[in-house]
Parts: C-alpha cells; sequence; structure tokens
C-alpha cells in the first residue's frame, strides 16, 4: 500500500481488536487490513470517500462499514488500546467527527 497502508507488524497490533475475525460471531469480514488502508488513506491524503482508488473496493460500501465500527466502538478501543502503549512514538486523534 506504500505510504499510506499499515506495516506488517502495524497490522499485527490491532488485527486482534477487530471484528470479523475467524471465530468472531456472525460474518468473517472479507479483508480487515484492505479496508483499514482504506480509511488510513483517505484520511492521509485528504481526499473524499468518492476519490478512494478502485484497489479498495466500493467507497460506498466502505463508509458504512467505516460508520458501524464507528457505532459499535471499534475505533475507540483501537485508539485506546494503543494510546497505552507508553512506547508510541506519537497519537493523534482527530475529534472533527468525520466519516470515509
Amino acid at each position: 500500500m506504500g505510504r499510506y497502508g499499515l506495516r506488517t507488524d502495524q497490522w499485527e497490533r490491532i488485527a486482534h481488536l477487530l471484528p470479523g475475525k475467524d471465530g468472531d460471531v456472525g460474518v468473517t469480514a472479507k479483508d480487515n487490513k484492505l479496508f483499514v488502508d482504506a480509511v488510513l488513506y483517505r484520511y492521509r491524503a485528504g481526499i473524499p470517500r468518492r476519490d478512494l482508488p478502485e484497489r479498495f473496493g466500493d467507497a460506498i460500501n466502505i463508509h458504512k462499514r467505516f460508520s458501524r465500527w464507528a457505532k459499535a466502538g471499534v475505533w475507540e478501543r483501537v485508539f485506546a488500546f494503543l494510546a497505552a502503549d507508553a512506547d508510541n512514538e506519537y497519537a493523534m486523534i482527530d475529534s472533527m467527527g468525520s466519516s470515509p
């Protein structure tokens, strides 16, 4: 994914916090990493969701999934987990409440 995507070590730190894993109740997610990379790409590039590259999939479905995760507290859990790690070089949380 280049400069906007997560490195493997970064992904491995948060993968267990995300819904849709094998063994979770409900549907197994198609590709959580691709989805998280899409969210990061959108925010890091500063683009509207409609301008996401096609490799990420349908922008409307990405937005719906982002919103479901926000309502379920998934992003809060990820941020709390990362913020609790004293070794983080930096932490930035956008309180604007916008979505992909």
